[in-house]
């Protein structure tokens, strides 16, 4: 019987205009296994246990750096008699992006047959790490002018450190390769990771599954089969999630007519975007903004 863990679907401001939520967290008893459509970076503060990511398991100490791609099935052990206390931030993929030809940080989603998950920093990068997280919490729980430049300038930049520490460690060990195992057990393709991330660029766009199999040189039906068996979605629901996520955080932050928002993430009308909408979210757009408004008003 295959083994399907939790989905979680939520985290707090992910559908708001800025999709990112930083927390420190303590574990007495490891965390669930579980998978997730959005990224996830923890490190670690105190304490002692291990980390399972698609079956390839780590130990987790103080300086664990970790980085948790979408859909990865991960879970967490804490040691017998320990407390692991670790910092968790939740994002949206979004936050990585940048406008134009600008690639951003889209090599973190590259290499990951040959580049592990995690890193153990030690010494002055534990040290440098510690300083800009904690820095980073203190800016997310404040309300200070251009906090969001900031805390995405900040987001960036633990990222770059991260990747640069692995980069150094892989090549410390010769590039030793890590075999992925399997998500929802069957074998993604090592190719997945540029798909999803051309996808959420262009989610807005009128794209098609065969835009996608003539640009990445594969059939629909392989296409669809690697898409699937990755998101656990056909490629039509992976789409309409990326286009109404990005609605919900136009109606909660801005004042575009629906109309306009259903054009701007990518739905050529109103009808077939409120109809989706409703299915998904059990109400209409508008009264999805009322509601919002309302409890931020509370």
């Amino acid at each position: 019987m295959t083994y399907f863990p939790d989905y979680l679907k939520t985290y707090p401001n992910m559908d708001s205009s800025f999709p990112f939520h930083l927390s420190k967290n303590t574990l007495a008893h490891g965390f669930r296994a579980h998978r997730h459509d959005y990224l996830e970076f923890s490190f670690v503060i105190d304490g002692h246990g291990a980390e399972m990511i698609n079956d390839v398991k780590h130990t987790m100490t103080p300086g664990t750096f970790t980085f948790v791609l979408p859909y990865q099935v991960h879970e967490i052990f804490t040691d017998p008699g320990q407390n692991l206390v670790l910092f968790n931030c939740t994002f949206s993929m979004d936050l990585l992006m940048e406008p134009g030809h600008d690639q951003g940080l889209s090599g973190l989603f590259q290499d990951t047959n040959t580049l592990p998950a995690f890193v153990q920093l030690s010494g002055q990068d534990q040290q440098q790490m510690s300083t800009l997280i904690e820095d980073m919490y203190q800016e997310y729980k404040g309300d200070e002018r251009y906090r969001q430049t900031l805390l995405k300038s900040k987001l960036k930049e633990v990222l770059v450190r991260f990747d640069r520490s692995r980069w150094k460690q892989a090549e410390a060990d010769h590039l030793e390769v890590v075999e992925i195992a399997p998500i929802l057990g069957s074998k993604a393709s090592p190719s997945v990771w540029p798909i999803i991330h051309y996808i959420h660029r262009n989610y807005q766009e009128d794209l098609a599954l065969s835009d996608l199999a003539s640009r990445f040189s594969m059939s629909i039906s392989r296409i669809s089969e690697v898409i699937k068996q990755t998101t656990g979605q056909t490629f039509v629901h992976f789409l309409h999630d990326l286009r109404l996520r990005h609605a919900c955080s136009l109606l909660v932050s801005t004042d575009m007519s629906v109309t306009e928002i259903a054009l701007e993430v990518g739905y050529g009308s109103y009808k077939t975007f409120s109809r989706i909408f409703r299915e998904s979210k059990g109400v209409v757009p508008k009264d999805y903004r009322k509601v919002e408004h309302g409890r931020r008003v509370t």
